[in-house]
Order: structure tokens, then sequence, then C-alpha cells
């Protein structure tokens, strides 16, 4: 079923904290469903749809469902890492389409930083996982398995350090007017070069922030959203994909981007070429490269040329990507930053990003996520938002 033009999101609202050692994971979840409601010019009662992914504690939607007094008549809790928050936006418009509920509030919120999470730990998805005895015993790291992917890409097309480190020199450009940022400095490509290697060719300003926080979205009826005090942000098209291993055949040079994208893509009835914005999944600068490749932004090979020379700057590069500063510069809250895509995607639309990155009369916006890791099983989400 398509959800074309059958759901909207009305409110949006991002924690500002980075670091929050004296809040709870169910508090922050609480404090962005109220910040999200404000910005629509709704309330609690109001809300007959919960979604949320792993991040949330307990029981999942029935303990955050009790916790913030909701009265709902639908739930959803999927689960797919960073692209969880893409979906669930694409299943609650699907909900509203079906009648399932008509005002849908979708939260997400961590503590990674205060809890001392980082890339540098062991990927253990879990003992009852069927490939975990396959792999545990080679010590898989988050940032290990990022590094992998960007060594063949760079074997495969000679993609280079410097044309990384692009990616991560364009989010400094647009964190710097962020105030919420964590790392708002602007930084060169001798000085991303210049940091620690992390895991080759990896440096450590090509990852991604660690950060506590959270953010919530409102998605509606159209009917309800057109009543309400801001402007209206369409879901136009919507894509999920898994890609796993293939039973050890893996192609790391590509992302399940290739199939989410597509099927956004032929739902809203744009190429591409018509994305005026993009928030792209940064959980490293390899992340970026791939999925712009995937998304068809440029060809197969050819993202370490398409992300270079500041062509990613709000202003005057070829695409405007992050102009909130993204993982690599924002905020990473529970290792499912991809709500945080979808809210600068609508700040945009909206006309309510900062003006020294706002896109001139962005209309046609696009968000991407990426849950698990590029270097093995993943998932991946696609959405395509249009103003009015």
């Amino acid at each position: 079923m398509s959800i074309r033009g059958k759901a909207c999101i009305a409110g949006i609202f991002e924690h500002p904290t980075r670091k929050a050692p004296d809040k709870s994971v169910a508090q922050l979840h609480a404090e962005c469903a109220k910040g999200a409601l404000e910005d629509a010019g709704l309330s609690l009662s109001d809300v007959d749809g919960y979604f949320c992914a792993g991040d949330a504690p307990g029981l999942g939607p029935l303990s955050m469902v009790e916790y913030m007094g909701l009265n709902v008549r639908h739930m959803d809790s999927t689960e797919t890492g960073g692209s969880s928050y893409l979906i669930l936006a694409s299943h609650a418009a699907q909900a509203i389409a079906m009648g399932k509920c008509d005002v849908a509030l979708i939260t997400l919120a961590g503590r990674p930083r205060s809890e001392g999470s980082s890339g540098t730990q062991v990927r253990n998805w879990g003992a009852n996982i069927p490939d975990s005895p396959f792999e545990l015993p080679y010590g898989p790291l988050t940032v290990n398995m990022y590094a992998m992917a960007a060594m063949r890409h760079m074997h495969e097309f000679g993609t280079t350090s410097e044309q990384l480190a692009w990616v991560k020199v364009a989010a400094s450009h647009h964190a710097q007017h962020n105030p919420n940022a964590m790392l708002p400095k602007l930084v060169t490509v001798d000085e991303v070069l210049e940091s620690p290697m992390i895991s080759d060719p990896l440096h450590r300003l090509d990852c991604c922030v660690v950060s506590d926080g959270g953010g919530a979205l409102i998605v509606t009826r159209p009917e309800i959203a057109k009543t309400l005090k801001k402007p209206v942000v369409s879901i136009r098209g919507a894509g999920e994909a898994p890609k796993n291993l293939a039973g050890g055949k893996v192609d790391l040079t590509y992302t399940g981007a290739v199939w989410s994208g597509k099927t956004a893509f032929e739902e809203a009835g744009v190429t591409p070429a018509d994305i005026q914005y993009a928030s792209i999944y940064d959980s490293f600068t390899i992340t970026v490269l791939l999925q712009l490749e995937d998304l068809g932004f440029c060809k197969k090979g050819e993202g370490g040329r398409f992300v270079a020379d500041g062509n990613l700057i709000s202003g005057s590069g070829k695409l405007p990507v992050n102009t909130d500063g993204g993982g690599l510069c924002n905020n990473h809250p529970a290792n499912r930053g991809g709500i945080t895509k979808i809210i600068e995607a609508v700040r945009q639309l909206r006309g309510e990003a900062h003006p020294e990155v706002q896109v001139k009369d962005c209309g046609l916006a696009l968000a991407q996520g990426t849950g698990g890791s590029i270097g093995t099983r993943h998932g991946s989400a696609t959405l395509i938002l249009e103003r009015g």
C-alpha cells in the first residue's frame, strides 16, 4: 500500500542535552514526547498510536505507554538499529493510512555517553543469534567493521582518506552554527588526517560522536496537520530493506540503501536529481559516501569525488547534507540516530534550519538511515519528505 500523501510529520523535537547523568532513559523519552507535542500544538490526549525501538526501557511500548500516561489503540516496536526510526515513521504513516490511528507519537532516547558506550567494544549481537558463535571469536568492533568497508572501497575504486575527510569537514561547517552540537569547531582535511588512527583507514575524526539525548516525531493524518500551527510536511515515499551476509558472500562496497532508496524514489515519483537536501546517516565518514552512491546521487565508485571539495556544504556544494552537523559533530543518541535525520529534514522543509545552512526554497528532502553495521548485517530505510 502506498503511503504517498497519506500522512504528515506535524511535530518534531531534538533533546538539547548531550550528557544526562541525572536523567533516566524513560525520562528522556518523555521529555522528547512533550517537546514534539508542543511543537505540533497537540496534547497527550490526542495521541492514539505509539512507536519506539529497542532503546525504550522495559517492555518497550508497553512500559512507555504506561510511563507517559498514553491511551493508544496501536503500537509498534520495530528494531533495526540506526534505521529503526525511519522505518517507524513509515510504519506510522501506514497505520494512519489504514485507520489504525490518527496521531502517532514516535520517541527515541538513550544515555550511551553516560553509560560509557563506544564503538571500541566488541559488537555482541547476542548469544542466541545463529552467526554469533562464528563471529565473536574474532572480536568484531563497530569501528573495525566500518573500516573494512572503507578499505575495500579504497581498493576497488581508489577512494582516498582525503576524500573521506571532506565528509567530516562539511559536517563541521554546519555544526559551527548549531549551539547544541558536541563538536562545533570547524576542522580541516589535514586535521582529520592528523587525528589518531582508530582502525585503518578511519581516524578519530572519521567517527561519530557518542552522546546522550533523544528526539521525537508526531505523525498525523493530513487533515489534522493542516489545522495545526506548523507548515505541513508530507511523507511522499518510503522504503526499507535488510542486507545480510549471504553465507559469507558479502560485498562491502554497497549498503541496503540500493534497495530502500529505489523503493522510496519509486513511491515518491521523483529522482535523486529532484532532492534539494539530504540527511544521511553518518556513523562514520564511509557510511555517508556509500549511501550517497547507493541512493543514486552519484555512480558506484564515484562517491569520493562527489563528497570532496566541499560538495556537501550548504550554500556552496552540489548537495547539502546533514546541516545540523549530523552524527559526526552534533549528536548520536542511543546508537539509533536515524530520528535526528528526519528532524533536520523537517526543519529544512519548514524553513526552520539555521539561516547560515538553510536551503533556499527547500521543497523536497530525503532522510536515510542505516542500522547494524555495513561490515555485516544491517537494515536500511529511506524517507522522502515534501513541503506542503
